[in-house]
């Protein structure tokens, strides 16, 4: 897994172009989660049928990484850094722990 999964079909940048590949995608992607306090034997989410929209759970990137962190024993809020006198967080202002891929 990563910050963005791959489109769900090929694409070519011609129509001559023999060049087949998929192309970034953020909107859906998966990651496979074991140990470490993660429920075992889930299946968390749901997309369309093509694997193109989130229709069911939907986990931002943010979610997930206060998640890890939670199961690491951080405070994702707490976890601040400053910046040109602003204070940011890791886990942005919407992080939230997924309480239910938890064991």
């Amino acid at each position: 897994g990563g910050e963005f999964g791959r489109t769900p079909f090929r694409e070519g940048r011609t129509a001559a172009s023999k060049i087949l590949g998929r192309d970034h995608y953020p909107d859906c992607f998966t990651i496979f989660l074991a140990g470490g306090g993660i429920k075992h034997g889930l299946t968390y989410g749901e997309t369309d049928e093509l694997g193109f929209s989130v229709v069911r759970d939907k986990v931002h990137v943010h979610d997930l990484q206060a998640t890890i962190l939670h199961l690491l024993g951080f405070d994702h809020e707490r976890l601040v850094f400053r910046f040109q006198s602003r204070d940011f967080r890791l886990t942005d202002v919407h992080g939230q722990v997924v309480k239910d891929l938890l064991a």
